[in-house]
């Protein structure tokens, strides 16, 4: 099957999960992916996550997968210079150092342009790679808070919570990987590469839907409002008759409109208290107390009949148990099993060229010789040294 990138090398730089996740979406679309990582250790990965069963990793998989592992040390000048040997086959570098460590290595992105012009030089970190904070160790959580999602999480009577999620490490990465395409298709043009600065405090600011304008013109400062958006009503968890939670978003005018009819309240819709979008913002907790009363009088599964012939958006809280059995996770293919492991598939799904999960992630070092021997050529006397040295 032909894969839209397969024409695009990357050599992937940097470790855990900001940089990796978009080598990961590279590769999900056929760009060949290497990934350099220290002779001794590896990338932390290999080691991170909740469940290790045979002491290995249930994330490296994922975050790795159609990736090529290449060792080199660049931290000594052999192995820098080996690594700009393979640069200069490249399209793309994705790195996600503090800022100025590849500069201190050798290969700024002025200097590997020398060599190769069409570089793309992909740069993910906390602060981005100017401005007074750029030099700070930044986390993906420090950029989450500085991003302004982590202020409007949780209840408002309680501390910021966090996603149990790397959110701004995923979302820095996805918007590297825009930038990266975008940067490829300005190459089309003008056939010079450039520096994709994603940083991870903008990327969740640009999340943060009218964040900014509301506190500069309007005065208001959005706080923590727990399982709900304020003003957006209703659209809430709402009680079954056996006890489950489903999920219910019936905010815009014409879906209200089905909601009461499916409740057998038509009138609720012709009430001058809940007829427009802000008449039910106004009385949201009046209003999820009525539809309570009503979904609690269903089960689950009955509610969700109802509610899905009515047209109105509604549905279960997933968990990964029901993910898998769950028929239009597999109608869709959502989950593929690769190397026996199973993980959710590439996205978003292209009509033509899809995305494909090839590989899991590989073993430290597997594709040492394919590298380094087949694409650079260098013969098994020269790699054998290089293997003795620790270089790779």
């Amino acid at each position: 099957m032909t894969l839209p990138l397969d024409d695009l090398r990357v050599v992937e730089f940097g470790q855990l999960l900001a940089g990796p996740f978009c080598g990961q979406l590279l590769g999900d679309f056929g760009a060949e992916v290497i990934k350099v990582e220290d002779p001794g250790r590896g990338d932390p990965m290999r080691q991170w996550g909740r469940e290790k069963p045979h002491g290995k990793s249930l994330w490296w998989p994922v975050v790795a997968r159609n990736k090529k592992s290449v060792t080199c040390d660049l931290r000594r000048p052999e192995g820098q210079a080996l690594v700009r040997e393979l640069i200069d086959t490249a399209d793309i570098v994705v790195e996600n150092f503090r800022p100025g460590t590849l500069e201190r290595w050798g290969m700024a992105p002025a200097t590997l342009w020398e060599t190769n012009p069409g570089l793309i030089v992909t740069r993910v970190t906390g602060y981005g790679q100017t401005g007074p904070y750029a030099s700070r160790a930044g986390f993906g959580s420090i950029g989450e808070a500085m991003g302004g999602i982590r202020y409007v999480m949780g209840d408002p009577d309680r501390a910021p919570v966090r996603a149990g999620i790397s959110l701004g490490d995923s979302l820095a990465a996805t918007y590297a990987t825009i930038g990266t395409l975008v940067a490829v298709h300005n190459r089309t043009r003008t056939g010079r590469g450039q520096v994709v600065d994603s940083a991870i405090y903008e990327a969740v600011l640009a999340m943060m839907e009218s964040l900014l304008p509301e506190w500069a013109v309007a005065g208001y400062q959005r706080e923590r409002t727990g399982a709900v958006l304020p003003n957006v009503s209703p659209s809430n968890v709402y009680p079954t008759g056996d006890g489950d939670l489903i999920l219910i978003a019936a905010n815009q005018d014409s879906v209200f409109g089905r909601l009461a009819a499916a409740m057998g309240r038509e009138e609720l819709a012709a009430d001058e208290r809940y007829k427009t979008h802000e008449a039910r913002g106004a009385a949201m907790e009046e209003l999820d107390g009525l539809i309570a009363e009503w979904t609690v009088k269903h089960p689950a599964e009955g509610l969700l009949s109802i509610l899905h012939e009515a047209g109105v958006p509604a549905g279960r809280i997933f968990r990964a148990k029901d993910m898998f059995a769950d028929p239009h996770f597999q109608a869709r293919e959502a989950i593929v099993t690769v190397d026996e492991i199973p993980m959710q598939n590439a996205t978003p799904r292209l009509s033509e060229t899809p995305g494909a999960v090839r590989t899991a992630g590989p073993e430290l070092g597997q594709h040492n010789d394919e590298i380094y021997g087949g694409l650079l050529g260098l013969d098994e006397t020269e790699r054998a040294r290089l293997r003795q040295t620790k270089i790779i």
